[in-house]
């Protein structure tokens, strides 16, 4: 298991992106959370099998939805504590 660390840039506030993230999470069987900073960004945190995050990773980009603009996802990686039992938005 591993752990990724991400920040994505765009327009991911307002427009639904969390529960978008939440719903790739579920599809791609990783687990964590996903929160909006307050500099308009959102930190997503998965851990999950290194194929199970690749596939969360190419889903997270979004890019077939037409309201949600993912510019830029930046990822760290790291190994996985088991902290997480699902996948939640986070305030």
């Amino acid at each position: 298991m591993k752990r990724i660390t991400a920040v994505a840039r765009g327009r991911v506030q307002g427009v639904g992106y969390r529960y978008f993230v939440t719903d790739c999470a579920r599809e791609a069987g990783v687990y964590g959370f996903v929160k909006n900073k307050p500099d308009g960004s959102v930190l997503i945190v998965a851990e999950g099998g290194r194929e199970a995050l690749r596939v969360f990773q190419k889903l997270v980009r979004a890019p077939d939805e037409p309201v949600i603009r993912v510019d830029t996802i930046s990822v760290s990686t790291g190994e996985a504590n088991g902290e997480f039992a699902g996948f939640w938005v986070r305030w």
